[in-house]
């Protein structure tokens, strides 16, 4: 019998990238928002004007890693340093595995339904901004 997953519909994703842009103007940050579905596909995006072309793919590479992993991509950056346990982890997935904040699940009913990945700014203001997007789902 197939598993059901609840999952991050359009309208949803669209109302995420919003909250992320009103907070990424507030910060003065030129960047690129993604986000991607339970299954980890990208279902909404967004650059804002300025933001450098290497933003595109960080983006959606952060989000697809926090999805994947179930964790902030923060989070899984220090389970990946020298030593730690999953240290190394980054080169999976092709290399899309990126282990440095900006990245953070979505979360509903205790269940990831999606992620949100940001690309621009310093870490922390992705994260900041990528924070934005989830807040519509605390």
């Amino acid at each position: 019998m197939p598993m059901l997953q609840e999952t991050l519909g359009l309208d949803d994703a669209a109302m995420a990238v919003k909250a992320a842009l009103a907070q990424a103007e507030v910060l003065g940050v030129a960047c690129s928002v993604a986000i991607v579905d339970a299954g980890g596909h990208l279902i909404a995006f967004a650059r804002r004007d300025r933001a450098r072309i290497a933003t595109v793919e960080l983006a959606i590479n952060k989000a697809f890693s926090a999805r994947i992993f179930d964790t902030g991509t923060a989070e899984l950056g220090a389970l990946a340093k020298p030593g730690a346990e999953l240290y190394g982890i980054q080169h999976s997935h092709d290399g899309r595995s990126i282990i440095f904040g900006g990245g953070l699940p979505i979360r509903s009913n205790g269940m990831t339904i999606g992620a949100v990945g940001v690309s621009g700014g310093s870490v922390q203001q992705d994260v900041d901004i990528a924070s934005a997007a989830i807040s519509l789902y605390a």
